[in-house]
């Protein structure tokens, strides 16, 4: 990558035309190299602040290799006028799609602009894409969905993720909160702050009014319509992050030149990533960008359809810095290298079962009040220790595992899991959770996976139907996508409970 010297612009106004003006943090390629693309990287973590020295890991990296790097407030957000009603406002699409064709029409810019982003930013990255602005040729999405319902920090399986969703409320509240800088914004800053304070929502609000798939949940979620992108995508993850199964998705659903890279970190950026190991995230941006942007042959899409992470064996927290394994790579996504083997389970319980009876035909009670999952960890990690799930025996004991016997070869997994149950409940609302778990030869148990299923919701999430107590019903509960290496004398463990505390309410 070219190292010269850069331009950074503190701060620049970019009007809207109802007369919002949203702020605007700009690093510019050495003087003299003429207009170059601009690369957008549009969020509410204020740039003066929040968010600094990390935007300028990134945005310097890439005025050095000669793009036009620009980071903006969203409306409502730091420095920039107005308010933020809620996540991912079709007036925060709208405003994306004017600051794009802004900067296409910027001296120091060619006309070509590129997204990135890492969760918000992946988001409306993918979202903004999908309303086509003619200058956005190609999109950078790290640790997003296009679902905004399956697999964001408010649901998953219908459940409510309260560990997440509460808290992100009150983060957001607490963000919007904020004052803008006098400096920046001039002796309006008070009254702009008072109004802020006033008139913006708790999110969590609405989150709580939609608790089906519904048509607001839908708004947003590009899966609806994959056809509707038309950039090319590169699409980043990470195995500690509940939101890599959109980077299979994307995969299978794009119909754009689309890579897919996971790594094993939590929701990072690959090159701060935690756990590592790190990667040079920026030649693998600027490659991208490079393609689509500039139109030179930079090996982008020489690359396989998906790179991943394998990871193997760690005793857990073992691996907070550093998870071991090993990049594997799939030259096609779905792969048809993947294949299906069986495995005989046997069955042991904390609840009550009928020994005597083959295992197929057992009953086994399951107590929905029991304190499991405390030793989970975050649903949305982020790296820390205190986010880190912990040793599983203890939910494991509390819990009804299915467990084979020690292996005698390897097993590699790479993709969603599913686990197929029949169930009877006693009243008409009910949730499952299950994990997969590595179990080592001194008994250590580990978590790969989970999900979750709120059982009103076995047939979709749109329409939710109680249900009947007493009824069986058969149902599959799809887990978050992984990849694992189970090494022989290793075994392979799948632990369900009616309780998931505090995950899940």
């Amino acid at each position: 990558m070219p190292d010269a010297p850069s331009t950074l612009l503190r701060h620049l106004w970019i009007p809207l035309a109802d007369g919002t003006r949203l702020a605007a943090r700009v690093w510019l390629p050495a003087a003299g190299s003429g207009p170059a693309p601009a690369l957008l990287e549009y969020i509410p973590y204020r740039k003066n602040d929040a968010t600094a020295a990390r935007d300028n890991s990134l945005h310097a990296r890439f005025a050095e290799a000669g793009y036009a790097a620009v980071r903006v407030d969203l409306r409502g957000s730091g420095d920039s006028d107005g308010l933020m009603l809620d996540e991912y406002a079709q007036q925060e699409l709208a405003d994306g799609v004017e600051v794009i064709d802004w900067l296409a029409r910027q001296p120091w810019c060619d006309g070509n602009v590129g997204m990135i982003g890492k969760s918000w930013g992946g988001f409306n990255g993918l979202q903004i894409a999908a309303l086509r602005p003619a200058a956005l040729k190609a999109v950078v999405t790290v640790c997003s969905t296009d679902d905004r319902y399956a697999d964001d920090v408010h649901y998953t399986g219908g459940s409510l993720i309260a560990s997440e969703m509460l808290p992100w409320a009150s983060t957001m509240l607490a963000y919007n909160a904020r004052p803008a800088d006098p400096a920046v914004v001039g002796d309006g800053w008070r009254e702009q702050w008072l109004r802020r304070m006033a008139d913006t929502p708790v999110y969590v609000e609405e989150w709580l009014r939609h608790q089906a798939r519904d048509a607001y949940w839908k708004h947003g979620s590009v899966c609806e319509d994959f056809g509707a992108i038309q950039a090319p995508v590169l699409a980043v993850g990470g195995w500690y992050d509940p939101y890599c199964g959109a980077v299979l998705r994307l995969l299978e659903g794009l119909d754009v030149p689309v890579r897919g890279l996971v790594g094993p970190w939590a929701h990072t950026y690959p090159h701060q990533a935690e756990p590592g190991p790190a990667i040079d995230f920026h030649a693998e941006v600027v490659r991208w960008f490079d393609q689509f942007l500039r139109g030179r042959d930079s090996g982008a899409l020489d690359d396989p359809a998906l790179r991943v992470w394998m990871p193997e064996w760690a005793a857990p927290g073992g691996d907070r810095e550093v998870r071991p394994g090993r990049w594997v790579a799939e030259q096609n996504w779905p792969s048809p290298r993947i294949e299906r083997r069986a495995y005989a389970l046997g069955g042991e319980s904390a609840g009550t079962a009928a020994a005597s009876d083959p295992l197929r035909e057992r009953a086994v009670h399951l107590d929905s009040t029991r304190t499991i999952g405390t030793a989970g960890g975050s649903w949305l990690q982020f790296g820390d220790a205190a986010g880190q799930f912990g040793p599983q025996g203890g939910d494991d004991g509390l819990s009804h595992t299915f467990t084979t016997a020690p292996l005698d070869e390897d097993a590699e997994i790479l993709g969603v899991p599913t686990v197929t149950l029949r169930v009877s409940a006693d009243r008409p609302d009910a949730q499952l959770a299950v994990r997969l778990n590595d179990v080592a030869p001194d008994g250590s148990s580990r978590l790969v996976t989970r999900g979750l299923l709120n059982l009103t919701h076995r047939d979709g999430h749109e329409e939710p139907q109680a249900l009947e107590p007493g009824r069986a019903y058969d149902v599959t509960v799809p887990l978050v996508a992984t990849a694992h290496s189970f090494t022989p004398g290793h075994r392979i463990r799948v632990a369900v409970s009616a309780s998931y505390w505090p995950l899940a309410w």
